[in-house]
C-alpha cells in the first residue's frame, strides 16, 4: 500500500447541522461512519470510478441524513485505490443511499472490474479530525480492516 492518500475537502450534507459542533468539526450527536475502498484490476479503471465518485459528491447536499463526505485516492500508478469516507446521521440513512438507483448503477458497472470492501462504525459524538485519522489508519494499513 502506498503511504500517500489524498482526500478531497470535506463536503457537508444536509444533516451537518443536526448536531452542530464547534469550528473544530466536532459534534454532540451520534453518527455512522462508512469507509469504502475500491481496487481496480486494471489501473485505468480507476479514472472512471473517480469520475463517478465526483458525480455523486456533487449531489451530496441533497442526500437525506448525510452529515458529510470525503473522497480519497491512493495515486500509485500501478496499484491505484480510491473510495469514500461518508458520515451519516443513522444506519437507515446510509442504507437508503446504498440503495439509490444512481449508486447501484455505479456499483453494478464496476463490480467485476476490481475488488471492493467497506466497513462502518457508530460514534457517539462525531469528530471530523478523529474520523479522518481513523479512516487514514485503516486505509494505510496501520489499522486492520474488520473481518
Amino acid at each position: 500500500m502506498s503511504a500517500t492518500l489524498w482526500f478531497t475537502p470535506w463536503k457537508p450534507g444536509p444533516a451537518a447541522d443536526v448536531a452542530p459542533g464547534g469550528s473544530d468539526g466536532s459534534a454532540d450527536g451520534a453518527a455512522v461512519v462508512s469507509v469504502t475502498e475500491f481496487i481496480p484490476h486494471r489501473p485505468l479503471t480507476a479514472v472512471g470510478v473517480t469520475v463517478e465518485g465526483i458525480a455523486l459528491r456533487r449531489i451530496w447536499q441533497d442526500l437525506e441524513g448525510a452529515v458529510g463526505l470525503w473522497l480519497w485516492v491512493d495515486p500509485d500508478p500501478f496499484r491505484p485505490r480510491s473510495g469514500s469516507v461518508s458520515v451519516w446521521r443513522t444506519e437507515p440513512d446510509l442504507r437508503a443511499f446504498v440503495a439509490r438507483r444512481d449508486h447501484m448503477r455505479i456499483v453494478r458497472s464496476y463490480r467485476d472490474r476490481g475488488s471492493m470492501r467497506a466497513t462502518t462504525w457508530q460514534t457517539d459524538g462525531f469528530d471530523m479530525d478523529a474520523t479522518q485519522e481513523a479512516a487514514r489508519a485503516l486505509l494505510s494499513g496501520r489499522s486492520a480492516w474488520p473481518a
